[in-house]
């Protein structure tokens, strides 16, 4: 292991001088018959990482693309039947539950009616019994007051009779007291 450190440092070591080497101004590296400066090797190697770096990227997308359009190719539709025949029973249900309540409406709006019928015959009854009532009562009230004029005129005329009857009683009772004042021997 101290070995492979040792081979590692010393390649660190020569890699540090060659860097030396042609790290000066006016070096020329010279590949494949043109010759460059390190600044133009830098530009040329991010050049060269950043158009492998776009070819990379577009080939992971060109992959993607093609698992994609396989996974598309590939696709079957879910076997919706199920939730169909039941959006079917809810639609079913709703319309029931739709007919039955324009039912009850109607029922309603006819019980409404017949109510109102029921209602406008016993207003009109009460009304009718209201006036006969009325009619009997003013009749009545008739026949008291004929009875009471008749009564007064009766209690009248026996007041009348009585006071008759009082003064001829009187009468007589005070010509016996006066006959038998003048004659108290007679019987």
């Amino acid at each position: 292991m101290a070995e492979q450190i040792k081979d590692v440092n010393k390649k660190i070591d020569e890699a540090e001088a060659a860097v030396k080497k042609y790290a000066s101004k006016d070096t020329v590296i010279s590949i494949g018959g043109y010759e460059f400066t390190p600044a133009k090797l830098m530009v040329a190697f991010t050049l060269l990482s950043t158009i492998l770096g776009g070819l990379y990227g577009t080939f992971e997308v060109y992959k993607d693309y093609q698992g994609m359009k396989k996974k598309i190719a590939d696709y079957v539709s879910p076997d919706l039947t199920e939730i169909e025949k039941k959006l079917a029973v809810i639609q079913e249900n709703s319309d029931k539950a739709v007919q039955y309540t324009q039912d009850i409406k109607n029922d309603l709006k006819q019980d409404i009616r017949r109510l109102e019928g029921v209602v406008d015959s016993v207003e009109r009854g009460s009304k009718q019994s209201q006036r006969d009532t009325s009619a009997e009562l003013k009749s009545v009230q008739k026949e008291v007051a004929d009875a009471v004029k008749s009564t007064e005129r009766l209690s009248q005329q026996i007041q009348r009779d009585m006071d008759k009857e009082a003064r001829s009683i009187r009468k007589d009772v005070d010509d016996k007291i006066k006959k038998a004042l003048d004659n108290p021997l007679a019987k």
